[in-house]
């Protein structure tokens, strides 16, 4: 395009593209890092709404006939903006039981000052985890072994950790799962074969027969018997 200069040429300069570019992306950069000092980050000056949103688990343990209710509450920083952010703020431990009382009102204190100061809040749950209890542990639904009490109340941290985000699961890589899922169809054929051996036409209450290796051996006329190769204690 054509541009027809009617003035009186005073002065001239050739305008560089790198430097243009450089100063473009300096200016870019100031304004990115002062859109991020107006982040608000979790720190323990952070006042508490007047509302918070939180979730609450059920923990049911061999250890007492009554159940703990966790619950944790999240505040939401940044709402409404690419920083949003949930981070946990506040825990509370309730159950009928009173045996534990000043020590859960102790931990949820602590827990609780810990969410409040913020940052990488997630060796909390390595911390509870590795409490042990003297007496031994117990294993709850789902054939996962709990070490303590103490250890559970950490598992319902890192499960509400997971939920809001904290947490993230790396999953298996395809090798890890093309194992587990070999390893899986072994034990199933297994159970498979199982049931079919035991889905024989001999007595649900069949001993097993030590000649043939068969659980036949059933009493009949008041002498063992064995219905697949006929041995009888009887002779």
């Amino acid at each position: 395009m054509t541009i027809k200069i009617g003035k009186k040429i005073t002065g001239y300069s050739v305008a560089k593209l790198e430097e243009e570019a450089a100063a473009e992306e300096i200016k870019q950069h100031e304004l990115a890092a002062k859109a991020e000092s107006n982040v608000i980050q979790m720190h323990e000056k952070v006042e508490r709404p007047e509302m918070l949103v939180g979730s609450t688990y059920k923990v049911k343990t061999p250890l007492s006939e009554h159940s703990l209710y966790v619950t944790i509450n999240d505040i939401i920083l940044n709402p409404g903006t690419e920083h949003e952010l949930r981070r946990p703020f506040e825990i509370f431990i309730n159950s009928k039981n009173m045996d534990h009382f000043q020590w859960i009102v102790a931990l949820t204190r602590i827990i609780s000052a810990v969410f409040r100061k913020g940052g990488d809040v997630t060796f909390l749950v390595d911390e509870l985890r590795s409490v042990f209890d003297p007496r031994g542990g117990y294993f709850k639904k789902g054939g996962k072994f709990m070490p303590s009490l103490v250890a559970e109340i950490g598992d319902a941290i890192e499960s509400h950790l997971r939920m809001i985000g904290l947490i993230k699961d790396d999953g298996l890589d395809s090798h890890q799962q093309k194992l587990i899922d070999e390893k899986r169809k072994q034990f199933d054929d297994s159970v498979k074969s199982a049931e079919e051996e035991s889905a024989s036409e001999f007595p649900d209450g069949a001993q097993l027969c030590l000649k043939c290796n068969t659980k036949a051996m059933i009493k009949m006329d008041g002498c063992m018997t064995c219905l697949n190769c006929g041995d009888s204690k009887c002779g």
